[in-house]
């Protein structure tokens, strides 16, 4: 498996990722709202100073993806997180939550916040071992019930993983 930097020419699959394992969980895409950083995902991410990353399988499948968002002076927004059932259990969304803090680090991000629903258990416990505390007042896009938010250290600590 191979973590690349996502093009455009990679938006149909990641659209496909990202709405089955929504479907998966119970929860509806929304093309026209919280998803619509995907119908350019050069333009939502790289042109703003972002960044989105897929994981790329052997067969060259997307079965996962992440982005930074940035959302207003030194704070990002981690979204898209996902990870194709196939390729879940085997350390990639520690591999892709190490890269997107790496990455925020180095684009001079100060703060992480993130947006996640109550089924979403695995993603959760991740986001938290990694020293993601929950936000209060955070407006909630509508798919979501949660969000979480990580100041970033200088020193490259704070996170706790277990």
């Amino acid at each position: 498996m191979e973590i690349r930097r996502a093009t455009n020419a990679d938006i149909d699959a990641i659209r496909e990722l990202v709405f089955s394992v929504l479907a998966e969980y119970g929860l509806k895409s929304d093309p026209a709202g919280t998803d619509r950083d995907l119908e350019d995902i050069e333009a939502s991410y790289f042109a703003r100073g972002g960044v989105f990353e897929v994981v790329q399988a052997n067969d060259g499948r997307i079965v996962g993806s992440v982005g930074l968002y940035p959302l207003r002076n030194r704070v990002c927004e981690l979204r898209k997180m996902y990870l194709a059932r196939a390729a879940r259990g085997r350390g990639l969304g520690k591999q892709l939550m190490d890269r997107m803090l790496s990455q925020a680090r180095g684009l001079g991000f100060r703060r992480i916040e993130l947006e996640t629903a109550r089924p979403l258990v695995e993603a959760i416990g991740l986001y938290q071992r990694y020293g993601f505390r929950p936000i209060e007042g955070h407006a909630l896009s509508q798919r979501c019930d949660q969000a979480y938010a990580l100041d970033l250290a200088g020193d490259g600590s704070g996170a706790n993983r277990a």
